[in-house]
């Protein structure tokens, strides 16, 4: 099928201008600058005048709980919030039911993935404490890269000791895999929840959750992992940065856009929310890391545009609301993001903390670069079509009743967007279209370079 995407504002590769796309089936295989209508035959003729062309995000942290989590959400509902998020390929982590921590768990995953997602699918390998053997029999060109959390992770998940960290850095470095970290001191953080529980009970109020996985634990293990990084020469990317301290472990990329050997994630979560958001949303914004002050936040936001962010992703992490309940110690952490990253991405590029150029690097072009997906992430010729329409709008409010999660709510509900989604395409095919997702349709696997970017 022939496509053409004609008159919209292109932005891509730190240049916005109008002009045309056009996909032949599953590839873009032409960009024109300037008001050039399009000639000759086509199939369909998107008419994007008003509305921004960018390349699908990338969100490289997701959990979709599947398998064995799939009260809570699963693969097809997930990438159905992805889809009209303008979400068109992901990352799922490894910590499932079974854990991916297994070639035979990986390898099911992939067909999950095949059977069952609307966009793009990849999936995380998860580090054990004494699995790191493993990555040798992964096959690189299938795999983003290994996870491995060194705090908030409970059994063989959590590795901690030097020893088995030194072998997940190490066997990470020989191979050429990217490892991705989450960083709590798990130490700190059971002492701090000790000192809560003898002073407010068993299960202290949401308030103390910023102060019980505080901003110390999270620099205490994310120095630890970059001086593990820099020791063994290992690509480390740190998910999820959520304190202002943290930020002083980057280097800003380059003016080329090359990524340093050690970057940071940021995620919707700590851009959007504060520790005075506690209080009127409750557990609902109750996360791993915690959400924290105003002054974390706001370093965050400015570290979108001076390079120290390199890339945002969700942490999408969907619960059912009933296991939402409680306090610090009883409710679940976790929150379903996905299908509102972008549009609030755009508007804090309205509140003048990232230009859409950048946007469209953090969101796209870095997460392609980082983990060397192939022939996606950018708008290229002979790359696949994978391309988000958005524009602006007159102001809306969410609701939990738009929501495409399985679960059904979002900490989003009440906040007002001037942006939207307009059409999200996925290797060609238009998979979301003003509020409907095709339900036949199916993502692929996405596939990884061996080579740098």
């Amino acid at each position: 099928m022939r496509t053409v995407i004609d008159g919209g504002c292109i932005v891509n590769e730190g240049k916005t201008f109008t002009g045309t796309v056009i996909l032949d089936d599953d590839r873009i295989t032409e960009i024109q600058e300037g008001n050039n209508h399009p000639r000759g035959t086509y199939d369909r003729l998107v008419d994007a005048t008003g509305c921004f062309v960018i390349p699908g995000v990338i969100d490289d942290h997701v959990h979709f709980r599947e398998p064995g989590l799939t009260r809570k959400a699963d693969i097809e509902s997930e990438s159905r919030a992805a889809a009209a998020g303008g979400v068109t390929s992901f990352f799922d982590m490894p910590n499932t039911v079974p854990q991916t921590t297994t070639v035979e768990a990986f390898d099911e995953k992939l067909l999950l993935g095949q059977q069952h997602s609307h966009v793009n699918y990849g999936f995380f390998f998860g580090a054990t404490k004494d699995n790191s053997q493993l990555f040798r029999q992964l096959d690189r060109t299938r795999i983003p890269g290994i996870k491995l959390f060194m705090g908030a992770s409970t059994g063989n998940m959590l590795v901690d000791r030097r020893e088995s960290l030194n072998a997940v850095f190490r066997a990470c470095t020989e191979l050429g895999l990217p490892l991705m970290t989450h960083c709590e001191d798990t130490a700190m953080i059971n002492k701090n929840m000790a000192e809560m529980k003898q002073r407010y009970g068993d299960d202290p109020d949401i308030t103390l959750h910023a102060l019980i996985r505080s901003a110390e634990s999270c620099y205490a293990c994310s120095s630890l992992a970059v001086e593990l990084a820099r020791e063994w020469g290992t690509r480390l990317h740190i998910a999820h940065v959520s304190t202002a301290r943290e930020l002083d472990l980057f280097e800003p990329a380059g003016p080329t856009g090359t990524l340093p050997q050690i970057t940071g994630e940021a995620v919707i979560s700590h851009l959007w929310f504060t520790d005075e958001d506690y209080k009127p949303l409750g557990t609902r914004i109750k996360c791993n890391p915690s959400v924290k002050t105003s002054a974390d936040c706001d370093a965050l936001r400015k570290a979108l545009s001076d390079g120290r962010i390199a890339v945002v992703g969700t942490d999408h992490a969907p619960h059912e609301l009933k296991d939402k309940q409680g306090g610090c110690a009883k409710a679940a952490s976790g929150m379903p993001m996905l299908q509102f990253s972008l549009v609030a991405m755009l508007t804090l590029m309205d509140q003048g903390f990232v230009t859409m150029e950048r946007l469209v690097e953090l969101m796209a072009h870095h997460p392609a670069q980082l983990f060397s997906v192939s022939e996606r992430g950018f708008l290229r010729q002979g790359y696949k079509a994978d391309i988000a329409i958005v524009r602006r709008c007159d102001p809306w409010k969410v609701s939990d009743d738009g929501v495409e999660s399985k679960c059904g709510w979002t900490p989003m509900q009440g906040q007002q967007f001037g942006w939207e989604v307009v059409k999200s395409f996925c290797n060609g095919h238009l998979v979301y279209d003003k509020g409907l997702v095709d339900d036949g349709y199916r993502g692929e696997a996405i596939r990884f370079r061996l080579d740098e970017v």
